[in-house]
């Protein structure tokens, strides 16, 4: 027997970095100076030093289902529940008709080299 699996809704993308600019300013430093020891590999696949990634931003327009993006500080606030602090960051959450569900995990996403590559996972995923 199989199931059917629910359909994703919304993606929340979740970066383990936290929100402010005094924690952007360090971020961005921290890309120039050490850009291999960034804690956030999400940050660093979407994000160059001051800019969006040119490739992940035009993904993210045409995208046909609603997204946000949270710091994990943000995300811990607005999903403050028993169930928000069971999650490794960064993560992508999809939203089902039954819940969260996991899109792509922080292992994963630590071992995502480029743009290209979350993007292709994403579509593999999620019925864009």
């Amino acid at each position: 027997m199989s199931f059917k699996k629910e359909p994703i809704t919304q993606l929340i993308f979740v970066y383990k970095a936290n929100s402010g600019k005094g924690n952007a300013y360090l971020d961005a430093a921290q890309k120039i100076l050490k850009p291999k020891a960034s804690s956030c590999n999400l940050c660093a696949i979407t994000h160059g030093v001051f800019t969006e990634n040119k490739t992940w931003k035009a993904f993210r327009k045409e995208m046909r289902i609603p997204t946000e993006f949270l710091h994990q500080d943000e995300f811990r606030k607005e999903y403050a529940s028993k169930f928000s602090t069971k999650f490794e960051f960064p993560i992508v959450l999809g939203v089902t008709a039954l819940g969260w569900e996991v899109v792509v995990d922080a292992s994963r996403l630590n071992g995502i080299n480029s743009a290209e590559a979350l993007i292709k996972i994403i579509k593999e995923e999620v019925e864009l």
